[in-house]
């Protein structure tokens, strides 16, 4: 699809890289590849622009990848690294005189209606972000603009999670099960973005090589990973190690 692009807004674990009072030598790297805001990624097809997921970071990654409107914001599940921006969505609110339209599944706008009470209150302070929810489910087809989008079921332990298959990009994060349906579905996508938490076994997430083996089963053009921990190592190091055909992600990074 001509002119369809995700940028990875950021590619860090709940915590983001550094973290606070971590001295070790991937907090304390000066390569801006090591520095990574809480995971989320931008859209963008047709002059639309849409957010997945909007982390703690939410204000700080618009700031500097200078998006100025949004057309829609789609949730990948409703842990706080995921959901706890959504307030400053209210400055799009401003700039376009609108409702945001916000597509999540019932268990994330049950979240939102609760971390984020002041928004559907009966008498609601000016200024408050201006939501309008659609319910999405599992393989529910869905068009934002143009674009169509197609959510898919993986599980982050115990939880559901959506990742999204959009044109030739398929983007994953908070798995460590996808099963053999999904993976059937996109396999030989072009682009697939995928989580990979650290090397070191972890109850949620992929860990390297369970991602790098579920590159494997799923054999897109390239892969990148991304949720990535402190743990992994240094960017450049890890990235030596990688099949030719896997990138480590960065927060800015371009998929076009």
């Amino acid at each position: 699809m001509n002119g369809l692009s995700l940028t990875l807004l950021g590619t860090g674990t709940s915590q983001g890289v550094p973290l606070i009072g971590c001295k070790c030598k991937v907090c304390s790297s000066k390569d801006p590849k090591d520095n990574r805001l809480r995971t989320s990624a931008l859209i963008t097809y047709n002059n639309s622009n849409i957010v997945i997921d909007t982390g703690p970071d939410f204000r700080q990654q618009m700031l500097r990848t200078n998006v100025c409107s949004m057309d829609a914001v789609i949730f990948t599940h409703e842990h706080k690294d995921h959901i706890a921006g959504l307030d400053d969505i209210r400055a799009f609110n401003y700039l376009q005189q609108k409702d945001m339209p916000i597509y999540c599944n019932p268990s994330v706008e049950k979240a939102i209606r609760r971390e984020f009470s002041y928004v559907f209150a009966e008498n609601r302070y000016p200024g408050i972000p201006q939501l309008e929810i659609i319910s999405i489910h599992e393989n529910m087809r869905f068009t934002v603009g143009d674009l169509e989008i197609l959510p898919l079921p993986v599980m982050h332990m115990s939880l559901p999670v959506l990742g999204f298959l959009f044109g030739d990009i398929c983007y994953i994060t908070d798995a460590n099960f996808i099963s053999e349906k999904v993976i059937d579905r996109i396999k030989g996508v072009k682009y697939l973005v995928l989580n990979a938490l650290r090397k070191e076994k972890h109850p949620s997430h992929f860990t390297l090589d369970e991602a790098i083996g579920m590159v494997e089963k799923i054999k897109p053009e390239m892969a990148v990973f991304t949720h990535i921990s402190h743990q992994l190592g240094l960017h450049q190091d890890i990235q030596k190690i990688l099949p030719t055909n896997i990138l480590l992600g960065f927060d800015g990074m371009v998929l076009k």
